[in-house]
C-alpha cells in the first residue's frame, strides 16, 4: 500500500485544524500534528504536482553508487556532474558521473519517457531498493528533479564536509512541473555592490527552490555597477569607492565577471535578466556624463535613498546615443531573452516626456534581439504587447496595469507589501525597510499571483519574482537573513498549484528545511511562526 500523498496529508491536517476550532482543548494537537510531515515527500517545497512515498526498502547512496546519464546527451551529462558536486562534500563518496550501465545501485538521469504532462519544465522522479530514476524532456527538468531529489536525501547531505550517517532515500514517486515558467529572485548590486562569489552564492540558494531566473539590478542614482566600453567612465567613476548608500559598497563588474557570472548561473539553469534602470534611478550616470544632463553639467553623486530626483534628458540626441550603446552592449553579453530597463519612480520627468521616451527606447530592445521588461510604470506608455510589466505597487488596483492586460500584454507579479525580501519581518528587525510594511512569512506566502490584483488573472501572469533591494545590506549574510524563509515562499507561489498552498503545511516543512540551512551554514531568520 502507498503512504497517503502530501495533498492527502495537508486535507488532514486542515480537517484537524476545524475540529480544533471546534474544540479548543485539542487547538495544541492540531498544531502538532501540522508541523509533522509524515514523510520526506510531505516536506518538500516547493510542493509538487504529485508526490507518493510508497512502502518497502529505500534507496541506499553508497560508496558505489554511480550517477548514469542519458547516452550521448551534453545536457543530461552536466546536471549529472552538478549532482555529483552537490553529493561529495557530505558522503566523501566518489559518486562517479558515466554513459554507461551500472551494475550496482545507480541514480539515472534521462530524457526519454517523461510524457507530455511535465512539459519542459518538469520531471519524473521514481525512488526503489536498486535505484533512482529521473526523467525529463529537457535538461531543466532534469535539474529540477536533482533539487527534489537533495531534499529527499536527509539534511545533513548539505553539508560541506563528510558526515558519517547513512544517506537514504525513501521509495516513492513524484511527478511534477510548474503553474508558471517564469520564477524569478531580484538582487540590487546598485544601492550595495555584491562580489561576483556572492551573486554566486545566491545563485546557489535560490536554483535550490527551482527559481529559474536572476534578475541583476545593475545601475541606480547611487552606483553604476557594469562595464559600458562606449561610455568609458561610467563603471570605474559611477560605480568606484565611496558610491553605494552612505557611501559604502563600491565596486562594479567588468565584462568579464558579467559573462562569467552568466556562465555560472546557466549551470544551474538560471538566466540572468540584466536591469538598466531608465529615465529615472540616473544619477549616478549623470554625475559622471554631464552631457546627458538638460543644462551640460554633472550633478553631484548621491548616496542616500530618496529616489524620484533624477531623469536623462529626454529632449538631447546624445540621451538616445547613450541608451543604444548601453543595451546594444548588455544586449550582446546577455545571451538570454529578456533585458529590463526599470521605468519606476521617474517622478522628475513629466508624463509626456515619459512616453516619449520609453516609444523611442522600446524598440531599441527589440532592435537588438531581446524582449523588454519594465516596472508597472511602463503601462503609462502604452507599450507593445511583447513588453512585460512588472507590478510592484503595494494596491490591489492599478489602472494602466489592467488596460495593459486587457491590450494583451502579460505581468511579473511583485507586489512590494508581499514579495520584496528588503522588508522588515517585524518591528524588531535591525535589516531593511519598512515603507511596504512588515512582512512576516506568513504574509509573503498567503496571496495568489493569479487573483492578487483586479484586471490579471492567472492567463495574464507572465511568472512571479521576488526582489531584494541593497540599501540595508552588506554581506552575503545580510542576503540570506532577508532572503530565508521567505524566498522559498515566493518560489512555492510559483511553483506550485493554486489549490495546494496551505499555510500549515507551508510552515511545517520550512520547519524540516531549517535542518538543511543549519548543515549548510546559512544565516536564516527564526520566524517565530515556524516551529524550527
Amino acid at each position: 500500500m502507498q503512504k497517503r500523498t502530501r495533498m492527502a496529508a495537508v486535507l488532514g491536517a486542515a480537517a484537524l485544524t476545524m475540529t480544533a476550532l471546534a474544540h479548543p482543548a485539542m487547538a495544541e494537537q492540531a498544531t502538532t500534528a501540522a508541523q509533522q510531515p509524515a514523510s520526506r515527500y510531505e516536506a518538500l517545497i516547493p510542493a509538487p504536482l504529485e508526490a507518493d512515498a510508497h512502502q518497502g526498502p529505500a534507496f541506499e547512496l553508497g560508496p558505489h553508487t554511480v550517477i548514469r546519464t542519458q547516452r550521448g546527451s551534453d545536457e543530461a551529462r552536466q546536471v549529472g556532474e552538478y549532482l555529483a558536486e552537490q553529493l561529495r562534500p557530505a558522503t566523501g563518496y566518489p559518486i562517479k558521473v558515466t554513459d554507461r550501465a551500472a551494475d550496482g545501485p545507480s541514480i539515472a538521469l534521462l530524457l526519454r519517457g517523461a510524457g507530455t504532462r511535465v512539459g519542459d519544465q518538469g520531471y519524473r522522479l521514481d525512488v526503489n531498493r536498486n535505484e533512482i530514476t529521473i526523467r525529463a524532456n529537457t535538461g531543466d527538468g532534469l535539474f529540477a528533479g536533482v533539487q527534489t531529489l537533495r531534499q529527499l536525501l536527509p539534511a545533513e547531505i548539505a553539508a560541506d564536509s563528510p558526515r558519517a550517517r547513512e544517506w537514504s532515500v525513501p521509495a516513492g514517486r513524484v511527478v511534477d512541473a510548474p503553474r508558471f515558467a517564469y520564477r524569478a529572485a531580484m538582487l540590487d548590486i546598485a544601492r550595495h555592490f555584491h562580489t561576483p562569489d556572492e551573486i554566486k552564492s545566491y545563485i546557489d540558494q535560490i536554483a535550490h527552490y527551482k527559481i529559474n531566473y536572476l534578475h541583476l539590478h545593475l545601475t541606480d542614482d547611487q552606483g553604476w555597477r557594469i562595464e559600458i566600453d562606449s561610455w568609458p567612465r561610467l563603471a570605474p567613476e559611477g560605480g568606484g569607492e565611496g558610491t553605494g548608500v552612505d557611501g559604502v559598497g563600491g565596486g562594479y563588474l567588468t565584462k568579464e565577471d558579467y559573462a562569467d557570472l552568466v556562465a555560472y548561473a546557466e549551470s544551474r539553469h538560471i538566466t540572468i535578466v540584466p536591469e538598466i534602470d531608465m529615465p529615472g534611478h540616473t544619477n549616478a550616470a549623470l554625475s559622471v556624463y554631464g552631457e546627458l544632463n538638460c543644462d551640460g553639467k554633472p550633478v553631484p553623486p548621491r548616496t542616500d535613498t530618496e529616489v524620484g530626483y533624477s531623469s536623462l534628458c529626454i529632449d538631447l540626441d546624445i540621451t538616445y546615443r547613450f541608451v543604444e550603446d548601453v543595451i546594444r552592449e548588455i544586449a550582446e553579453l546577455t545571451p538570454g531573452p529578456y533585458l529590463h530597463i526599470g521605468g519606476d519612480e521617474a517622478h522628475a520627468t513629466p508624463d509626456e516626456d515619459y512616453r516619449a521616451f520609453m516609444q523611442r527606447v522600446l524598440p531599441l530592445v527589440e532592435k537588438y534581439g531581446k524582449r523588454a521588461f519594465g516596472w508597472t510604470e511602463v503601462t503609462k506608455a502604452e507599450p507593445p504587447t511583447s513588453v512585460v510589466p512588472q507590478f510592484w505597487h503595494t494596491n490591489r488596483e492599478n489602472a494602466s496595469l489592467a488596460e495593459a492586460v486587457a491590450r494583451g500584454n502579460k505581468v511579473i507579479m511583485s507586489p512590494a507589501n508581499k514579495a520584496y525580501l528588503d522588508m522588515k519581518y517585524d518591528e524588531n528587525t535591525q535589516l531593511g525597510l519598512t515603507w511596504a510594511g512588515y512582512i512576516e512569512v506568513k504574509d509573503a506566502y498567503e496571496w495568489d499571483p493569479g487573483s492578487h490584483v483586479s484586471g490579471v488573472g492567472e492567463d495574464a501572469v507572465f511568472g512571479v519574482e521576488a526582489p531584494l533591494w541593497s540599501e540595508t545590506l552588506r554581506s552575503l549574510d545580510d542576503i540570506e537573513f532577508m532572503a530565508f524563509p521567505r524566498l522559498p515562499a515566493i518560489a512555492e507561489l510559483g511553483w506550485s498549484p493554486a489549490e495546494s498552498h496551505d499555510w500549515e503545511s507551508f510552515r511545517a516543512r520550512l520547519a524540516e528545511e531549517g535542518k538543511r540551512w543549519e548543515a549548510e551554514g546559512v544565516n536564516f531568520y527564526r520566524s517565530p511562526q515556524i516551529d524550527w
